[in-house]
């Protein structure tokens, strides 16, 4: 079986990915835990010595000037997971709750937290047996961490909260003892070490990010079939075009759609049936390129961050020495996460007017109005273009940026936050509705190649987009229920299985 090591250093966004959705096993290097096992003692020691050391011998936030004998070290930190679990709304997926748990074990593990090797490998355990928290989606701020989200997950580890179990929800006591483990008795320092970072942020974001990558992809398949069957014009896409504007995302739309379109018959050269093609085909190299660089952009940002200490304080064991910082603090993925939102809006923006054009007859050259053999009678596309209209506009909405907010709290010593996680979870909100949005493009599409019976004329990468869909989703003459039609082609084009195939029948360039 496949199974994924962390060190803290090497995670990818493919890794969250295989664990969060595909459940594969993970393991810790075991340089990790020697590291792990030194920042360990260092606590024990400061502990024993009595120090003053903030988060291991002190309160919190504003009490960070109560100092806390070693008697009752333990109950702080028992007490911290119990009052910052405070969190409201929906329940996260369970992906983004293995996501959650994966990532805070890969900061853990570059050694600088002061958690207990034990503790670490219980909740590596819990992970393996899939035992996954309640963990609700509202309540942090992005700084300090994710504090409320992560309480929550670690409520469970204590033997405390809610857990889902094969699809069950329960105590997190009966779901300790359902997978055979044990729950944990937290120690000095440890309770901060599993609260205080930007994991919950970041499993939403990260997850997000995969998926806009692959959507990326997904807009210029769409693209090319609709450039099929509305006869575009190929001069847009010719290479010199964009080397003299050398973006990447744009240079790789146009060998992409060249590439996906190779030998058509269907599109056509500027002057033969005319001069120019609309912007939502003729700038779609520039357009789903930009969005392209800025998804790139917040994947760079993400793999720095997920391979990144988070927390605070930060124990430097060769040094002795502990510092309060604010590696915590979210700003970083909370702008990237924006960025994220505006960019994936982008491509449901312009693969909705893409769709009305396809539906609408002052503008789809030729083909029937709503892609419908009888009309009046049938409403065709009509409406699956309104819904299309509908998520581009609560994209907009969406795309508004949280991270330009801050609330103060704790008494004003957190006087500056990043909303990083709500900017996280509008991203992943407009990715799926862009998911959508594209699935209604390529069903119109598919639809308008049968109207057009175009078929044999296709490109290489086309002809194959075309029998995939329609081995998915019949062509249908008349009027029939579209909201399964359209969720199949979304579930179709979020799978991996999918792109692997259409990548073994053209190389696809990504950023």
């Amino acid at each position: 079986m496949e199974e994924i090591s962390i060190d803290g250093h090497h995670l990818t966004l493919e890794d969250i990915h295989k664990v969060a959705r595909h459940h594969v096993r993970v393991s810790v290097s075991e340089e990790a835990l020697k590291r792990i096992e030194k920042a360990e003692e260092m606590v024990k020691r400061y502990v024993e010595e009595e120090r003053v050391s903030y988060g291991i011998t002190t309160g919190f936030g504003k009490f960070s000037d109560v100092y806390i004998s070693k008697e009752e070290t333990a109950k702080l930190q028992k007490n911290l997971i119990m009052s910052h679990a405070c969190g409201v709304g929906n329940p996260f997926s369970e992906e983004v709750v293995r996501a959650m748990m994966l990532l805070r074990l890969n900061s853990l593990a570059q050694g600088y937290s002061g958690i207990r090797k034990s503790t670490y490998l219980a909740l590596l355990d819990m992970l393996n047996h899939d035992v996954y928290p309640l963990v609700y989606e509202k309540g942090s701020l992005g700084a300090s961490g994710d504090l409320c989200p992560l309480a929550h997950m670690t409520l469970v580890l204590i033997g405390m909260g809610e857990a889902f179990v094969d699809g069950k929800r329960v105590s997190g006591e009966e779901a300790l003892k359902h997978a055979g483990l044990t729950k944990v008795e937290l120690a000095a320092k440890e309770g901060l070490a599993l609260i205080n970072g930007t994991q919950a942020m970041c499993a939403v974001g990260s997850l997000a990010c995969y998926d806009a990558l692959q959507l990326s992809k997904v807009s210029d398949m769409a693209l090319s079939l609709t450039m099929e069957v509305l006869g575009g014009l190929r001069d847009a896409f010719d290479p010199r075009v964009h080397m003299v504007r050398p973006h990447a995302g744009q240079i790789h739309t146009a060998t992409n759609v060249l590439a996906f379109t190779e030998g058509s018959t269907n599109l056509t050269n500027q002057g033969e049936t005319r001069v120019q093609d609309p912007y939502t085909l003729r700038c779609a190299p520039q357009v789903h390129g930009a969005c392209k660089d800025a998804i790139k952009h917040v994947a760079d940002k993400l793999l720095i961050e997920i391979n990144s200490v988070t927390d605070n304080p930060i124990l430097f064991v060769d040094d002795d020495y502990s510092i309060s910082g604010g590696n915590f603090h979210g700003e970083s993925v909370a702008l990237a996460f924006d960025y994220l939102g505006i960019a994936v809006s982008e491509l449901a923006n312009i693969s909705e007017r893409r769709l009305e054009r396809l539906v609408n007859p002052a503008l789809n050259y030729g083909l029937p109005a709503f892609l419908s053999e009888n009309g009046g009678l049938n409403s065709g596309y009509m409406i699956v273009q309104y819904s299309a209209a509908a998520l581009v506009s609560e994209n907009k909405v969406l795309a508004h940026p949280a991270s330009v907010d801050s609330i103060p709290s704790s008494g004003n010593q957190e006087d500056h936050v990043s909303m990083g996680t709500i900017a996280a979870r509008k991203g992943a909100d407009i990715v799926d509705n862009t998911a959508q949005v594209l699935a209604m493009e390529l069903l119109a599409a598919a639809q308008a190649v049968d109207l057009r019976k175009c078929e044999d004329k296709l490109g290489k990468g086309t002809a194959h987009l075309f029998k995939v869909l329609r081995n998915a989703v019949p062509y249908h003459s008349i009027d029939t229920t579209m909201y399964p039609l359209i969720h199949k082609v979304k579930d179709l084009i979020m799978n991996d299985e999918f792109m692997n195939d259409m990548q073994s029948i053209v190389e696809l360039q990504e950023v």
